[in-house]
């Protein structure tokens, strides 16, 4: 059953690149939702509802999935409320890596240096955000960028590195939306951005059970 859901997020999301890029509304709402409950699926037949660390990482997979839902419209007030969503889903993603034998200076001393790609994002980024989704989009930023240490800086035994690379991943599909939303609206984002993505939360997936 896992390589069954792992497999439907697969389809999915190539049937997500075809209507992105074909502009196919009613196909990027199924193929997108069909994708996002494959990776909650994925979660569920690996065991991630076993012990706390899993449970933790379920329910911040599923707040990432309904910001998935929020996005499918292109309106500020739910682009904002899948913002909360992903937020939510990063923070709950933080709190089960440290949850896993966090190494504290090691994470004090990697969070400061990820300030200097936080700061670059925000210089490229900021000029293109409005002044009301200015704060929103800069905590979104902390929060991410605290998450990715979070996940350098564990030890989650044999998932450790399933969940660095999924959290890392997540981090860069995120530049994709951020680009997509913000900059420049192009196919090329997605083409990029989705299949990451996606594969982030696989990863964070299988590695929650």
């Amino acid at each position: 059953m896992l390589a069954a859901c792992i497999t439907l997020t697969v389809a999915a999301v190539l049937a997500l690149l075809v209507a992105e890029h074909r502009e196919n509304r009613w196909l990027q709402r199924t193929a997108k939702l069909s994708a996002s409950c494959g990776f909650i699926a994925t979660a569920w037949q690996a065991g991630a509802l076993d012990s706390g660390f899993g449970r933790t990482m379920f329910v911040a997979i599923v707040a990432c999935a309904i910001g998935d839902a929020c996005l499918l419209s292109r309106a500020q007030r739910w682009f904002l409320a899948g913002l909360v969503a992903f937020a939510l889903g990063h923070l709950g993603y933080a709190l089960a890596f440290a949850s896993r034998e966090l190494a504290v200076t090691q994470a004090v001393i990697l969070g400061a240096a990820l300030l200097a790609p936080a700061w670059l994002v925000w210089r490229w980024l900021g000029p293109h955000v409005a002044v009301d989704m200015r704060r929103p989009v800069l905590a979104y930023v902390a929060i991410i960028t605290a998450m990715v240490t979070c996940a350098w800086s564990c030890d989650a035994g044999a998932s450790t590195w399933g969940l660095r690379i999924g959290a890392t991943a997540f981090y860069l599909s995120d530049l994709a939306v951020a680009r997509d939303v913000f900059v420049r609206r192009a196919f090329v984002n997605r083409l990029w951005g989705l299949p990451m993505y996606y594969a982030a939360q696989l990863m964070l997936a299988v590695a929650a059970g």
